[in-house]
């Protein structure tokens, strides 16, 4: 590997090497102003059940992760999870709000519009052997209608060819 192809995985390496250290740094306890500190401004805020809050670290429109950092009412760290996978996806059902998807899987890569049924399109990347992205229906009503995988339009044919003939 050379060249452009060397340089995204090695920035992908970085990147998963930066999530793992996150939760060393911050243990169970940490205060709300002290991750944020540490981690910046997050990409979104959302209100849990009980109170707490939940603080999104979405990887932007390329990345395959979404850090999730939930504290409770007196701003204490109770965990943190990268939300981005199948078994998160596979939790969003049809009729959700919109703030319910974006509290559990934060904030999507892209959107795009399908006017003939009235839906936009919320696009989602995450690490996969697969060239596929999960992507969520949304009504005009901010509703969930339908969920779907399906290719990423990212992934050049050839490229996914070469995945299996190991190059």
């Amino acid at each position: 590997m050379s060249g452009p192809r060397a340089l995204l995985a090695l920035a992908l390496a970085l990147l998963g090497a930066c999530a793992a250290s996150v939760t060393q740094r911050f243990p169970p306890g940490s205060t709300r102003a002290t991750v944020m500190q540490g981690m910046g401004a997050p990409t979104g805020e959302h209100l849990l059940p009980d109170g707490g809050r939940r603080l999104e670290y979405a990887g932007g429109a390329f990345g395959r992760q979404t850090h999730m950092v939930d504290f409770d009412p007196a701003g204490r760290l109770l965990r943190w999870q990268q939300v981005r996978d199948e078994a998160h996806f596979n939790a969003i059902q049809a009729g959700m709000r919109a703030d319910e998807v974006l509290s559990r899987i934060g904030r999507p890569s892209t959107t795009w519009a399908i006017p003939r049924q009235r839906q936009i399109v919320w696009s989602y990347r995450y690490e996969t052997h697969f060239c596929q992205w999960f992507m969520v229906g949304m009504g005009h009503d901010d509703r969930v209608i339908d969920t779907s995988y399906g290719p990423d339009p990212l992934c050049d044919r050839d490229d996914f060819r070469d995945r299996f003939r190991g190059r």
